[in-house]
């Protein structure tokens, strides 16, 4: 290996344990290429996950800038080289990548390439990625390759470990995805109870009204009162439903300000006051802050609907690398044993879910008459 036996091994240790602290598909495939990169000593490196129509339906690089990046263009099909570790899943270490006959069809914005190490990796039988390092960084040997046998043993047990981790991404997102859907259909439910039953109020009231207009204008007074009463709650249902619904910009706009952002168009929403603070808090990546906003979503859900609650009170502040959410609410609270014991869940399983998925926790305190404190903490990067 180009590293001594102590900094090799720490070296791959480390790579290995940043492999398995994303969730993200995305973020595992920057992470399995930038530490390629670092362990190997190479220029380039680069990952492409293939599609069914030829070409790949993920490529990550890593050495490139972004000007760079754009300058070369759309993503690459599979041909030449770059098939041969997806159809051949066959190891390639070459002196000169450029020599080789199916070397052939690169941008010309693209970098010179010239010592080259690919290998597939694979899950079980199935090759669901191409790992390709380049341009090693160190003396070659005439006509001979940078990469050794050492290198190509070492990116091996590095692509073993990157199945492992890019499978699990992948069953997690999968996963994510039927609990969304899970959530849509149960929004989907509520805002079609909760709205059509104002909304059929709201007719025979208004019918009720036209039939008193002439004979009884007082009491047609108050009937079309209680209509515009009826159109405002239906309004508000609606308008916190969206909200629900609405992906969150959390890419854009960041975990603090999106929950800042929902809590204000709640506190508009609803009778209750419904407040946010934010203290210090860093990024967070990416799948723990969604998480954090879901759960913080659930738990204004139950506060706002169900407990009757006249102040509901949102923080998430820094603690160490990571962050602890908070929702306070004055309501009528509950007892969680019984809860759990009547076969109840009031979401709490789905937030435990989501705080453990992403290697935090989730505290409950309730009692009745005492109102309810729903406490996630996350670690950080």
């Amino acid at each position: 290996m180009s590293h001594g036996p102590r900094s090799g091994l720490a070296a791959v240790s480390s790579a290995l344990l940043a492999m398995s602290r994303h969730l993200e598909v995305r973020d595992v495939l920057k992470t399995i290429v930038a530490s390629a990169r670092e362990l190997l000593d190479a220029q380039y490196a680069a990952l492409g996950v293939p599609d069914d129509h030829g070409g790949f339906a993920q490529f990550v690089v890593d050495g490139v800038s972004d000007e760079q990046w754009k300058a070369i263009g759309p993503l690459p099909r599979q041909h030449g080289i770059l098939a041969a570790m997806l159809h051949e899943a066959e190891v390639e270490r070459l002196a000169d990548v450029r020599r080789d006959p199916r070397f052939g069809g690169w941008p010309s914005a693209h970098p010179e390439l010239a010592d080259f190490l690919g290998l597939p990796i694979r899950d079980g039988d199935e090759v669901i990625g191409a790992l390709f390092l380049a341009n090693k960084n160190c003396p070659k040997p005439e006509g001979g390759c940078g990469f050794t046998a050492d290198d190509e043993e070492l990116l091996s047990i590095l692509a073993q470990h990157a199945a492992i981790a890019l499978t699990n991404a992948r069953l997690y997102e999968r996963s994510r995805e039927l609990t969304i859907a899970e959530e849509r259909s149960r929004l989907a439910h509520e805002l079609h109870d909760a709205v059509s039953q104002k909304l059929f109020s709201l007719r025979l009231t208004a019918q009720a009204a036209a039939r008193l207009v002439d004979r009884d204008p007082s009491r047609a007074k108050g009937e079309l009162q209680q209509v515009a009463a009826l159109a405002a709650e239906a309004a508000d249902e609606l308008r916190a439903a969206v909200v629900e619904l609405r992906p969150a910009a959390l890419d854009e706009d960041g975990l603090v300000a999106t929950l800042r952002t929902q809590t204000q168009v709640l506190d508009r929403a609803h009778s209750a006051r419904v407040t946010f603070t934010g203290r210090g808090v860093r990024a967070l990546p990416s799948a723990q802050e969604e998480a954090v906003l879901r759960v913080a979503q659930e738990a204004l859900h139950n506060a706002l609907r169900h407990s009757g609650a006249e102040h509901v009170d949102v923080t998430l502040e820094r603690r160490g690398a990571g962050a602890v959410l908070r929702v306070t609410d004055d309501g009528s609270g509950f007892d969680p044993q019984a809860v759990r014991r009547a076969g109840r869940h009031l979401g709490l399983v789905s937030m435990r879910d989501r705080a453990s998925g992403v290697g935090g926790r989730l505290g409950v305190e309730s009692a009745p008459g005492k109102g309810t404190t729903i406490e996630m903490e996350v670690p950080g990067g």
